[in-house]
């Protein structure tokens, strides 16, 4: 015969079995192994950018019990940043935050998971290209052959341009010494900029020698807190290179495929927290930045709309240029024209 268990005693007896579960739970993941990665981020020691990275491992370690740590270096740290691609490759070390347009001219189909100017000029349509339609899959298969793995991106919104002149119309433009990367540089020169590429770290020295006379570099709140204010009088916006923007963690493909189940969604989960966590910051800090760069005497000149949305064609013709007859980029780019055909933007 059964005995009968009184609605208290099975309150009781469940809220054990419950606290037993995640007791087992926790216990299942300290049994894991302990993982010590290193990183290399973009940016620079003590800027906004590099805070969000350190929350990045910092998250990665509290979902995982403290069991996946990742050390966490600034741009150049650990090797130079136009080096960080072969150093993950090779298992110097097992992660980078990097600007996929740098390798466009190795990987053309890293043109396309960086920025396309003139493209989507909302954030979360980009992010959803990446999550909703494929992309990241795609990003994926253009590292596999370098023996990396694409993790996920950090989708946020425009990136200025800084000017020593002033610029009204795209027309005037046209001939002057521009610093631009990835896809930007190609469709920038399709409209007539002299091109000079060369790492984030050289702009504000290239700029103050003349060397260019405008330039893409980053976020409002990161060019200011890098001094962009004092050799360049004037900000384009909005920036039409760079309308959207998608950094992305990319791990050395071995080590990534050793980790734990559990460590792998991690990384995906804390990815896409500091994606939403950073362009939400930039979305707010944009206006704080502005008005810092007023105060300091620089100009604010907002580009027609609708000369932005008459030169898209031309920037469609560089976009096909810059895939070439490269099989994976056309795909990535097809996917992606149809996604903007759907939006209305072309």
């Amino acid at each position: 015969m059964q005995a009968k268990i009184s609605r208290r005693t099975a309150l009781h007896l469940g809220a054990g079995a419950a606290t037993g579960g995640t007791m087992l739970a926790a216990g299942s993941l300290r049994a894991q192994e302990s993982v010590n990665w290193r990183m290399q981020a973009l940016w620079d020691a003590n800027t906004t950018p590099l805070a969000f990275e350190e929350r990045f491992v910092a998250r990665v370690a509290e979902l995982t019990g403290g069991q996946f740590n990742i050390r966490l270096f600034s741009g150049g740290q650990l090797v130079p940043a136009n080096q960080a691609f072969d150093a993950v490759s090779g298992g110097a070390f097992e992660m980078m935050k990097t600007f996929d347009g740098y390798e466009a001219g190795k990987v053309p189909a890293f043109s396309f998971t960086s920025t396309i100017p003139f493209g989507f000029p909302e954030s979360d349509q980009y992010e959803a290209w990446f999550y909703e339609l494929g992309g990241l899959e795609l990003a994926r298969e253009a590292y596999a052959s370098a023996g990396l793995f694409y993790v996920a991106p950090t989708v946020y919104g425009q990136e200025p341009i800084h000017s020593t002149f002033p610029i009204h119309t795209l027309a005037d433009m046209e001939g002057h010494l521009g610093r631009f990367v990835g896809l930007a540089s190609s469709v920038m020169a399709a409209f007539g900029v002299a091109v000079q590429p060369m790492p984030t770290g050289e702009v504000y020295s290239a700029l103050e020698r003349g060397v260019i006379e405008l330039a893409d570099r980053g976020d409002l709140t990161a060019n200011y807190e890098a001094g962009l204010a004092e050799v360049a009088q004037f900000i384009i916006l909005p920036g039409v290179h760079q309308p959207t923007t998608a950094t992305s963690y990319v791990a050395n493909a071995a080590a990534y495929e050793a980790l734990p189940d559990t460590y792998k969604a991690a990384l995906a989960v804390t990815a896409r927290e500091i994606s939403s966590a950073l362009r939400q910051h930039v979305l707010v800090q944009d206006g704080v930045a502005l008005e810092k760069f007023r105060e300091a005497g620089v100009e604010i000149i907002t580009l027609d709309p609708a000369e932005i949305v008459a030169a898209r064609p031309r920037a469609v013709e560089a976009w096909r240029a810059a895939a070439g007859e490269d099989e994976l980029a056309n795909r990535i780019l097809d996917s992606q024209m149809a996604f903007m055909e759907q939006l209305g933007l072309i």
